[in-house]
Parts: C-alpha cells; structure tokens; sequence
C-alpha cells in the first residue's frame, strides 16, 4: 500500500530538519528581504506563516510585526526550527498544523506567508481557501514557490524529476493554474515576480537523496532529457555527472477582497 502523501511529508522532514534550518537557498536568499520590501507590514499586526520549515521567513518577519505564527505539519521540523529561533525571537509561536485544515479562526491573520512548499501539498485549491478563510479583509498573502512552465513536456519533465529527487513531492502548478486558484478564493494578485533558480545539483539532491541509488536515478534522468529540456533547465555536465540545474520559482502578492 502507498504511503500517504502528507505522510511522506512527515517522513521527509523529519529526517532532514536541520538541513532545512541551514540550507543556504532557503535560509539566505535574497527574497526574504524583498518580501519585507512586499508586505510593508505594521508592528501591531499579527503574521502566519505556512509550512514554515526551518524558519525563515518566520524570522525575517518576526521584528517587523506583533506576533508570528509558525505552523508546519512535521512535529519534528518544528520544534528543531523552535530550537534554533527561541531564544532570539520570542514573539514567534509553533504550531503543528495542516496547510490544507489550518487550526485558526476567519479573519485572524493580516499577513500569510508560504514558501517554497506549496508543492508539497495535495490539495493546494483546499490550501488557497484556507488561507483567504484566516486572512483579515484587505489582508496579504504571498507566497513563494517553485513553478513549471506552461509547455506540457517541460511541466512532466519538471515534475517527474522532483518525485525522484523528494519522495515528498507532489506537484508544481503553472502560474497559470495558481492564478486560478487565486481568483476562486478572492485573492487578487497586486505584484509578482519570475526567476531562474540555479542549484548545485550534488547539494540540492542530496538534501533529500536516502541513497546513492536514488541519487544515481535522478541523474539517469536528467542526462536522458532532450535537448529542448536541457536548454530550458539550463543543465550543465561533464563526464556523465550533472553539474548543475536550473528550475522557475514565482514570488507573488495577493490582497483578500474586503
């Protein structure tokens, strides 16, 4: 029998928590700053951020707002984020929480965060709702999140990869498809920004790689590719040994309808 997917999730990061703290395309990309720039937030307001991880947009927001709560499925996750950050960051609370099931009133939050882990979820049209439910009228949410392109090869190929990188992993959305999910729920989208992510591709599989086996799939599949897929994920290698990879992450601002 399969293991259910947010079973793999726990697993997953609870197994590799503290690579999630020390990360460095997690816990230092520039994005961070430029997300305080975005939200422009108050001190009075109270911030929820999604699938914290090892807590670092938690951090970045927590001397700019009131309180911070950081929620994340993995038990394990979380109380290594709360290890690291409690001394320092006293307004930030820890709870364990489902993205999808989201344990908090309407209306309570001004600010949602989510980064870097919508893929994870099954169900993000249930996640969307959540957050427009516990977002204040006029409230923001930006998330920010590795995305395909729009071409269908491109999209399974992108996919595919990422299952065989992270057990984990369930799917990236378009930003077409987001934007979907967005207007559904009341979520006007105000800013947005598109980058290529380059990764180090020895560092980044081997964050969530149980084995060399797996590690040796991944690559098998990568220098399989076409040309066209190559190109487009900027892949680079020599001696048969993947160097590097390149994927599409989108940063976007939404505003809940008053």
């Amino acid at each position: 029998m399969s293991q259910d997917p947010k079973q793999k999730v726990r697993s997953q990061f609870a197994k590799n928590a503290e690579k999630y703290v020390t990360s460095e395309s997690h816990a230092k990309g520039a994005d961070l700053t430029l997300l305080i720039e975005w939200l422009n937030p108050e001190s009075h307001w109270t911030a929820l951020d999604i699938a914290t991880g090892g807590g670092h947009v938690a951090k970045a927001l927590s001397p700019f707002v009131e309180h911070v709560f950081a929620t994340d499925l993995t038990k394990e996750m979380l109380a290594n984020t709360a290890k690291h950050l409690n001394q320092s960051y006293q307004n930030i609370w820890y709870v364990i929480a489902d993205a999808e099931s989201l344990p908090f009133l309407d209306r309570t939050f001004d600010i949602v965060t989510c980064r870097i882990a919508p893929h994870h979820f099954p169900n993000p049209e249930r996640f969307i709702k959540e957050v427009a439910r516990v977002l204040k009228p006029n409230g923001s949410f930006l998330m920010i999140d590795n995305v395909v392109p729009e071409e269908r090869n491109l999209a399974e190929f992108m996919n595919e990869m990422e299952k065989l990188r992270d057990e984990s992993h369930v799917k990236c959305l378009s930003i077409e498809e987001w934007r979907k999910q967005f207007a559904d729920a009341g979520l006007l989208e105000t800013r947005s920004r598109s980058r290529k992510k380059p990764y180090q591709f020895q560092d980044w599989v081997k964050r969530t790689a149980t084995s060399s086996g797996q590690i040796e799939k991944v690559e098998e599949y990568i220098l399989s590719a076409s040309k066209e897929i190559h190109t487009y994920f900027n892949v680079t290698s020599a001696n048969e040994k993947v160097e590097t990879v390149q994927i599409d992450e989108w940063m976007v601002l939404c505003q809940k309808e008053g």
